[in-house]
């Protein structure tokens, strides 16, 4: 009987979980609540995907009010695929969360950061889930919200102003978002994803579509990051809490991603999204000047955190990349990366969260000879930066082998080549935290380091073996993907 329930307990577990946060009032107990919670929802994303690659789509009708008339959840290999990824890391991020909030964030703000944090946790479980694009911008602002807060939580007065930059953008997106349902909703009469699907053929050639198209790419684009809408994601990244970061670089952009694949293959479908609009000669262009940009600036960034932000900016061009050449492998290339680049960025951005920890500071200057004082901290990094830069026997390097493949399959030689190359700017930005943790004299404030709490570090490792266990077995992740990618190409069952 419960199992049949499974889905709406996904979402409803950890919504009405999050005000208790507030009422235990105690830091430590809130945390302990916030943990069963997520590796309760862990348990549920893991049994919902086994289920799923078995048995087939899940659907889910709320209220027993049958679709399009109520609100359904529609599991597939897709979603289910992004519903794990986003649990996982909310589990492992929440078990390195104490040590990180203790140290970072005062008495009464810890257990308002636990209650927000479930708040964006089940915002992205459910647009992740969710079968209605109206249900989905409900729970789009509930993470946005959260996370505005979760931003501005950060020690360092300028997280009020990414956190403000932030929602200035978050709501711009989201408005364009509302806007563009709002015009399909007008022509079809439902705001069902897999209805919407069917209305939408007669009425493709009408100018209130092509106008919600416009509005929905545009809105979207802004909230995944897509460069050059990505203003507000380094100072995002850079000035909130380390244990923020991680989660958000990890889940919040991936989620945003599968968001624009759902709509553009599954509701507009490929015919009108590639063959009629040509969405690829918009988005292709966008993606490798992105890789190639951000990455340059990554290069020359002092302060480590907003390095791995620029850094994620170029991996979202990957992702996007793999979406434009409207392909399996190309998708398969892109889910595949979804969830390989938020455990390699998740990776990083926990070291660096151990590196603040003892240092107090993510400046390069500052972690001079670092490599002797925090061995274990720095070799995670050094490990999850090699997957981040495509080296065999990491998941980076599968990631990049799927790409370089659908590019070849579509004869794009020199977008292929170009994949290869900008893994050399990585190498750049990598080897300078390298050179400077390994081979140069210990800073004063590096003198005195020492390794951060175990608690800190376990859930860090975590993340940097499952980029290696990945990487050498990637049957799991690149099955799951291509099944996916089979789906939204029409080519599944």
């Amino acid at each position: 009987m419960i199992e049949a329930h499974l889905p709406i307990l996904q979402i409803v577990v950890p919504l009405m979980a999050a005000p208790v946060c507030l009422l235990l009032r105690r830091r430590a107990l809130a945390w302990v609540w916030a943990t069963l919670i997520c590796c309760l929802s862990l348990g549920i994303s893991v049994h919902l995907l086994r289920r799923v690659m078995e048995e087939g789509t899940i659907i889910y009708a709320l209220g027993s009010w049958s679709a399009p008339w109520g609100i359904e959840y529609r599991i597939d290999p897709v979603n289910a695929f992004v519903l794990l990824l986003v649990a996982i890391i909310g589990a492992v991020v929440i078990l390195y969360a104490p040590a990180s909030v203790a140290k970072e964030l005062s008495d009464v703000r810890g257990s308002l950061f636990y209650a927000t944090f479930l708040l964006c946790y089940t915002g992205l479980l459910g647009i992740t889930i969710t079968g209605d694009v109206f249900n989905l911008f409900v729970f789009l602002e509930i993470s946005s919200l959260s996370s505005y807060a979760l931003i501005s939580l950060g020690s360092d007065r300028r997280a009020l102003t990414a956190s403000y930059q932030y929602l200035i953008m978050g709501t711009v997106g989201a408005t364009f978002y509302v806007i563009g349902v709002g015009l399909l909703y007008m022509m079809t009469g439902t705001l069902n994803m897999a209805d919407l699907a069917v209305q939408l053929k007669p009425v493709m050639g009408s100018r209130t579509v092509l106008t919600a198209f416009a509005f929905l790419s545009l809105g979207l684009s802004l909230k995944l990051a897509l460069f050059p809408l990505h203003l507000w994601l380094p100072n995002a990244y850079a000035y909130a809490p380390s244990v923020v970061t991680a989660f958000l670089a990890a889940t919040a952009t991936k989620v945003s991603v599968y968001v624009y694949i759902r709509f553009f293959y599954s509701i507009f479908g490929t015919d009108y999204t590639f063959e009629t609009l040509r969405l690829d000669y918009f988005i292709v262009p966008l993606a490798l000047v992105g890789i190639v940009v951000a990455s340059l600036v990554a290069i020359f960034q002092t302060d480590i955190k907003r390095m791995l932000a620029y850094s994620s900016i170029a991996q979202i061009s990957y992702m996007m990349l793999g979406i434009g050449l409207m392909s399996v492998t190309g998708l398969t290339a892109t889910l595949v990366h979804l969830f390989n680049h938020a455990l390699m960025k998740g990776a990083l951005f926990l070291a660096m969260g151990c590196v603040v920890y003892r240092m107090g500071s993510a400046n390069l200057t500052d972690m001079r000879g670092l490599g002797r004082q925090m061995p274990f901290t720095m070799a995670a990094f050094v490990l999850a930066g090699l997957s981040l830069i495509g080296v065999p026997l990491t998941v980076g390097f599968i990631s990049k082998w799927y790409l370089v493949l659908a590019a070849i399959e579509r004869g794009w030689w020199p977008v292929a080549v170009l994949v290869l190359l900008t893994s050399l700017l990585a190498v750049i930005y990598i080897w300078r935290v390298v050179e400077v943790a390994y081979f140069q004299k210990p800073s004063d404030s590096a003198t005195h380091a020492v390794e951060a709490p175990l608690s800190m570090q376990i859930p860090m490792w975590v993340l940097v073996g499952a980029t290696l266990y990945f990487g050498v077995s990637s049957s799991f992740t690149s099955g799951v993907a291509r099944r996916g990618a089979e789906l939204l190409m029409g080519i599944g069952p």
